[in-house]
Parts: C-alpha cells; structure tokens; sequence
C-alpha cells in the first residue's frame, strides 16, 4: 500500500494580522522492521532509490558522480513537480547517514538523519529524524508544517517496513 501525502502553506488575504517569524522544531520517528540489518540498510543506503519506498517521489536522480557516503548529492523529483536537493553530509556503512536539504523546502534549515540498531539477528530498530529552521511563517503553518513532515516519515516508514517484510 502506498501512501500519499499532501501540504501546502496556506496564503493568507491579510498578512499584517498573522506575525511571521522563524520557527525551530524537530521530527522524529521510529519503526521496528522484521529483517536483516544488512537488507535493511542496503535499501536505505540507495539514496537514489526513494520511489520505492518514500510517499509521493516520482524519481530520484544524482547529481555527483559519488552515490554513496559524504559528498553524494541526490535530486528529488515528487509527484506534484516540487523538487528537493539533498547533500549526504555524515555517513557511517551500516548505521546512519546524515543529510541536509538546500533547496525545494520552507526552510531555511533542514538536516536529517536516518539510522539503523539491530534488536535481532532479523529485526532492526529503523529512525528518521531531522532539524527544522523555518524561513517567516506564522506558527501555524510551521505547527502544520511540523504535522505534514511526522505523517510524510511515518507513512514512508510504513512504505518501508512492508516492502522489506514481503
């Protein structure tokens, strides 16, 4: 079953009414998937593999020679045309690697992390999560923002875990 998700930052007819200013804020989720650590991360790792698994990504391209580790770049292209650059910027084979977005998001920051912790020789302990830094929204819309990104990992986690437990 594929999940699909939709956000969009409501525009308001009289902006002097809503103050707009910067919002920090983190989302975290975590999902147990039963199967080896291995194929868990050999999945995650292809990080130009999202449309297998993460909501509303029509294709993902790379943009560095380098595919995986620190220094590989990846073009996200979603359902509705939004596109999403991302650089890895931490990596450990196995375990985690880390990411920050440039371009395509609200945000003026946006760094994410997804790892792994084997809890049985076939169950992994799998969690993504990321800093927000928001460009000037109203608190509502970052809180709406907020909500959107928690359903949009959650429902890519759930997208994970039944395609790895087939």
């Amino acid at each position: 079953m594929v999940v699909q998700l939709k956000f969009k930052i409501q525009q308001f007819s009289d902006k002097s009414m809503i103050k707009k200013t910067f919002h920090t804020g983190t989302v975290k989720k975590t999902i147990k998937i039963n199967a080896a650590k291995d194929k868990v991360w050999r999945k995650i790792s292809n990080i130009a593999g999202l449309p297998t698994w993460v909501v509303d990504v029509k294709k993902t391209t790379y943009l560095s020679k380098k595919k995986t580790d620190v220094g590989a770049i990846r073009l996200i292209t979603f359902e509705d045309g939004n596109q999403i650059e991302e650089h890895v910027v931490a990596w450990k084979k196995g375990e985690y690697f880390t990411y920050i977005a440039t371009e395509g998001l609200p945000l003026r920051a946006y760094v994410a992390t997804i790892s792994i912790k084997p809890k049985s020789k076939n169950s992994v302990e799998l969690t993504w999560k990321s800093y927000l830094n928001s460009e000037k929204m109203s608190e509502k819309e970052f809180l709406d923002f907020i909500v959107f990104m928690a359903a949009f990992y959650e429902a890519s986690l759930e997208n994970l875990k039944a395609l790895l437990e087939k």
